[in-house]
């Protein structure tokens, strides 16, 4: 019998498992495990020396779940050097003995509904396409409410007056959403608990310092690749905003890069791959409004965003914003990411007394 399994990104796996759950068998699902130390160590040792950092943070998660019994693996490719992955991780796999088959829905950042149902029909040939549109509508409708709630979240969780209020309701509200029995449950659901969320109290001041994020996708979105660097700006009283998250890649992203690119025309005139192009038209837009400082992270070797750092520290350079950047990768010391970050902040504190 086949097992399915997917890569671990933050709380996606909750709108990935409801999907897989509901038009396949539910005793095929094999839930991904979360990334630990364990995951990035498996995933280095097996993956070549100048991949980037996703790269073995997937791989590692791969291995996992094939050790759990999984023996299909459905992987996303992204708009980058990223989306040739899939099949790079397979003959890997294979070389070390696995019998698996990897099924990429998104290859060289381009997919359809044609090729995605081309794929699903090798995991079960009985497969209800109409079931697979019903619950892709309400998996995508997740993903947007999840997207939205999180925002909110940033912009408020620095400022609440018990602390821990904002994560242990997220963590309620997304056991009730791997639950919902449809997309009005669903709808339902997230009203009431968008309005839980804004019934949580908070002491926040009229002018918070405000930090805005910008990077490569997937280290922005994976919690654990970035050492949980948007809570420790929370526990400083920061509002945060971010915008790369999963409902924009999917219906956002290609519709608004030629706003971005005449919104940023002095700075680039082609796509720069994956998220990069994005980046500098986000740094520009902070840096009009008035952010008190930006951080950019990515993964090591990135290329779209080392060939886009140059111009975002150009940029918050002309508009004299402080931009702090990471790069993080398998060896990252997590001591030095919180000490970088103190005394960007400690900074961003100076420039503001004066």
């Amino acid at each position: 019998m086949n097992k399915i399994a997917f890569p671990h990104m933050g709380d996606y796996y909750v709108p990935a498992n409801y999907l897989l759950s509901h038009i396949f068998p539910k005793d095929i699902i094999i839930k991904a495990p979360k990334i630990t130390n364990k995951t990035i160590e498996i995933g280095t040792k097996y993956s070549p020396d100048f991949v980037c950092t996703p790269f073995k943070y997937t791989l590692g998660t791969m291995i996992e779940s094939l050790e759990e019994g999984a023996n299909i693996l459905v992987q996303m490719g992204g708009g980058c050097r990223y989306g040739y992955y899939a099949e790079l991780q397979e003959e890997i796999l294979k070389e070390l003995n696995y019998k698996c088959k990897v099924i990429n829905l998104v290859k060289e950042g381009v997919t359809s509904p044609k090729r995605i149902n081309k794929l699903l029909k090798q995991i079960d040939k009985k497969y209800s396409k109409i079931k697979a549109i019903y619950y892709s509508f309400i998996a995508f409708k997740m993903v947007k409410y999840m997207d939205q709630i999180d925002d909110y979240i940033r912009k408020n969780i620095g400022f609440e007056i018990k602390k821990g209020s904002f994560e242990s309701l997220k963590e309620e509200m997304l056991i009730s959403f791997s639950y919902i029995k449809g997309y009005n449950d669903l709808k339902k659901t997230y009203k009431r608990y968008l309005k839980k969320f804004k019934n949580i109290k908070v002491r926040k001041p009229d002018n918070p310092i405000k930090i805005g994020i910008i990077g490569e996708l997937y280290t922005i979105m994976e919690p654990f690749s970035n050492y949980y660097l948007e809570k420790a700006l929370a526990q400083k009283g920061i509002e945060i905003t971010r915008f790369t998250n999963v409902y924009y890649l999917l219906f956002q992203k290609a519709k608004k890069f030629k706003k971005y690119q005449k919104y940023s025309k002095n700075y680039f005139k082609y796509s720069m791959g994956a998220d990069a192009s994005d980046n500098i038209a986000r740094c520009k837009y902070l840096c009009e409004n008035k952010y008190d400082g930006i951080i950019h992270i990515k993964s090591s070797f990135c290329t779209p965003e080392i060939g886009a750092m140059p111009i975002i520290n150009n940029l918050a350079a002309k508009y004299n914003i402080p931009v702090l950047f990471f790069s993080f990768d398998s060896a990252t010391s997590e001591t030095g990411v919180i000490t970088r970050l103190e005394a960007f902040y400690d900074m961003l504190e100076m420039r503001r007394r004066k």
